[in-house]
């Protein structure tokens, strides 16, 4: 049995929002190295301690910069299926949503930079926040159809 996927007209909005994540995970990596140099803090560490943090402001932002990125690291294999999942049916909702995902991470890791890891949490991430949700709410209802789909093809329906 085989299974034929159309690619909506609009889905070329779900691959730049894609990339647009990708922009974000490259802008984050940069930060990180940029506070890691100015910390002194080598390699492999991957943290400041918590004494250094406290001795030495970069070492502090160098943190900060390392778990926003390791956090869009988490949950970026989320946004990518999800996204793509919904994108198949609703390509411009698929992608708004994802965007909107991008520029909260941006907004994410601006609050993070400040050096009080609780600003990271701005108006801007609740949003992004809904747009997952939305994201893996609707991948789940596309998932379920799919397979409900091949099980009444299955059965004769």
């Amino acid at each position: 049995m085989s299974t034929t996927i159309q690619i909506p007209q609009d889905f070329y909005y779900v691959g730049a929002t894609i990339v647009s994540t990708v922009w974000v995970l490259l802008g984050q990596g940069f930060t990180v190295g940029k506070y890691r140099r100015l910390s002194g803090i080598k390699y492999p560490q991957l943290y400041a301690e918590k004494a250094e943090a406290e001795a030495n402001k970069d070492a502090q932002l160098f943190n900060c910069a390392q778990r926003a990125h390791q956090n869009t690291l988490e949950n970026i294999p989320i946004i990518w299926a999800t996204t793509i999942i919904v994108g198949l049916r609703m390509p411009v909702i698929a992608a708004s949503a994802c965007g909107l995902w991008s520029l909260s991470r941006i907004s994410y890791t601006i609050g993070y930079l400040s050096g009080d890891p609780k600003k990271r949490v701005t108006p801007l991430y609740g949003l992004g926040t809904i747009g997952s949700l939305g994201l893996t709410l609707t991948a789940t209802v596309q998932a379920v159809q799919w397979i409900w789909q091949g099980v009444s093809a299955k059965l004769g329906h």
